[in-house]
């Protein structure tokens, strides 16, 4: 018998809806997926926090709450990103402990724990939280492909994590590129060398090798199988349900559900599948087997291609896997997983929209000084020279990075207290929340999030701005479909003004691209026109789409070139800008929490 984790309420939408699914549309079906007797089912962790938040204006402890009040028979599991937590990046010991007892509080049960860079120091402390709070802890390995990743290692980490004190352990292949026989050697592996706990495997169709794979892992006494409900599987998400219970019936590894009650899921999801048409993406969809090159995780091809499109660079797409690629090779092989995707594919972005290592992340600075964890293989030295300075040797740890932090908790926590009088804390998971994300927590908390779209608007209208990606991919050439600026009644905002236009010369058309540069912006309903300052000399402008962190100055500064004067967050990495000239701070055109376009001016230094 082969048991099966499904996952469509949370890696299934993450990998085809960038994870925008909300909480109304699981629970109509919750008592159904609750009643087919699954091994666990995967509701939480991952994206999902910083969607829910960011987009959906959801408390994701209260979807957490009322999944489990509704599916009770069932173990309910998070993906934990081990010291990451679901964030990008390294908190300490406390912080990390919290969250794990607050997720067990809320009616989390099973925690698949697992760390990009594969360091087991980085996935001792949540282990043992979820121990400690009486959780199941599936120890997970990140699958990836290279030189440094061989069936033993992947052989012997596992044994150390069944010392660790795992309860069941995972093959996540986040991008869906194992092989029938790697999946076949890596489980016959660990049985054959003594390991008793069940063995997961995790992967998605991206590959179109995954049902072949799938079927070499029973053959070598996997004990549970990853999938998703059919209308939300497939491409860069996991295979169908129904089609493995159904494929192995009367067989030595028959699931034993009810094959109709699966049927009846897949009716509902069909339904939820076209409300959100508007996330539809073909590239999402199609099996894409020089993923085994690029290795992007599903769930980061489909973020990517939202993110591109926010930055204006969709056509960029290719260029960018193909980027995405060297820059792992150069970075050590990391596995494509959060965070280390977003460290690699964002800087594979800014490889190609400005020239390589021309602009540098403070994530990949971070993960070259080992503040993610060890590489798996050496970073290339001229890289390290390039995003650290000729005396980079200087700035690397060996140490557990969690080791350099401090306790975050109390004092994070006092921190909100001080803010708005205290009123914005309503339960104590709010100061995990504004610990994890705070720019995005003080917005959700004080009430200011605006959803980009609720059930009730779904599915949206041909010409809303949110659809335009998915008309324009089917239509490209009706190009009135998704260059209409949106009508007074559905503005929430600034109008969107079209930036892409045909223009002919000579009778002979040209598609032009006009990118934002200043000027005037065209209020929306209900707001006054504001006016935005034109290039002055000594503008800095911004040259990504995204949120201001931190304003490093103030007017009449004094400053050098290459001082850091701002930070931004862009496709959810954290970026510094910095001088390009000596100079005095002049003024000032942007506010902390304020959003940017590309072009925008920031600040003028004369």
């Amino acid at each position: 018998m082969v048991q099966l984790h499904e996952m469509v309420l949370r890696d299934g939408h993450q990998s085809l809806l960038a994870t925008r699914m909300r909480t109304e549309e699981m629970l109509p079906i919750a008592e159904k997926l609750d009643a087919v007797g699954f091994f666990s089912l995967e509701v939480w962790g991952g994206a999902t926090y910083d969607v829910c938040i960011r987009y959906l204006n959801q408390d994701p402890w209260d979807r957490l709450r009322a999944l489990k009040k509704a599916m009770p028979n069932t173990p309910l599991q998070m993906l934990e990103r081990a010291m990451n937590i679901v964030a990008y990046w390294n908190f300490p010991d406390d912080t990390v402990k919290k969250f794990i007892y607050f997720a067990k509080r809320n009616g989390c049960d099973y925690f698949r724990i697992f760390d990009a860079l594969n360091d087991l120091r980085n996935m001792k402390v949540p282990m043992e939280a979820a121990k400690e709070n009486g959780g199941h802890v599936q120890a997970c390995l990140s699958y990836t492909i290279s030189p440094v990743h061989t069936v033993d290692y992947f052989v012997d980490k596992f044994h150390t994590l069944v010392k660790m004190g795992a309860d069941s352990l995972c093959i996540k292949d986040m991008a869906g590129m194992i092989s029938p026989k790697r999946a076949y050697d890596i489980i016959k592996g660990c049985k054959d060398s003594g390991i008793k706990l069940p063995m997961d495997l995790h992967s998605h169709y991206t590959s179109g090798m995954t049902g072949m794979a799938y079927q070499r892992a029973a053959d070598a006494g996997v004990d549970i199988l990853d999938t998703s409900i059919s209308p939300i599987s497939g491409g860069t998400a996991a295979p169908a349900t129904e089609s493995v219970v159904a494929a192995f019936k009367d067989t030595e590894w028959d699931t034993h559900y009810d094959l109709e009650l699966l049927i009846e899921c897949r009716a509902y999801f069909l339904k939820v599948w076209e409300k959100y048409r508007h996330l539809h993406r073909f590239d999402a969809l199609k099996v894409d087997p020089s993923v085994t090159l690029h290795q992007v995780p599903g769930g980061m091809l489909s973020n990517l291609i939202f993110q591109l499109e926010e930055q204006g660079a969709r056509d960029k797409y290719r260029e960018i896997l193909a980027e995405t690629a060297r820059v792992r090779d150069e970075l050590g092989y990391p596995p494509l997983v959060t965070p280390t995707s977003q460290v690699v594919g964002v800087q594979a972005v800014m490889n190609v929209l400005h020239g390589r290592y021309k602009v540098i992340t403070k994530e990949t600075k971070d993960y070259c000084r080992g503040m993610y964890g060890q590489p798996p293989a050496p970073i290339k030295p001229e890289v390290m020279k390039l995003v650290l300075g000729a005396k980079w040797k200087d700035e690397v740890i060996d140490k557990r990075p969690s080791d350099l932090l401090e306790p975050l908790w109390d004092k994070k926590k006092k921190e909100l207290q001080e803010i708005d009088g205290g009123a914005l804390i309503k339960k104590e998971e709010d100061v995990m929340t504004y610990i994890l994300y705070p720019q995005v927590a003080l917005k959700f908390l004080r009430g200011q999030t605006i959803p980009e779209f609720t059930s009730e608007q779904l599915p949206l209208p041909l010409d809303h701005i949110l659809t335009r990606g998915m008309v324009k991919q089917s239509f490209p050439e009706v190009k009135q479909l998704w260059l209409e600026t949106l009508p007074p009644e559905q503005r929430s905002g600034p109008a969107q003004i079209p930036t892409e236009f045909q223009v002919e010369v000579n009778g002979e058309p040209f598609e032009v691209k006009v990118v934002p540069s200043g000027g005037f912006m065209v209020a929306g309903a209900g707001t006054a026109a504001a006016q935005k300052p034109k290039d002055v000399e000594g503008g800095v402008k911004s040259n990504l789409q995204g949120t201001i962190l931190k304003v490093k100055v103030k007017k009449g500064d004094k400053i050098k070139k290459g001082d850091v004067i701002a930070t931004i967050e862009a496709m959810k990495m954290e970026q510094e800008i910095k001088s390009e000239r000596d100079g005095e701070v002049k003024d000032i055109f942007i506010k902390e929490g304020g959003s940017v376009s590309t072009g925008d001016l920031l600040i003028q230094i004369l």
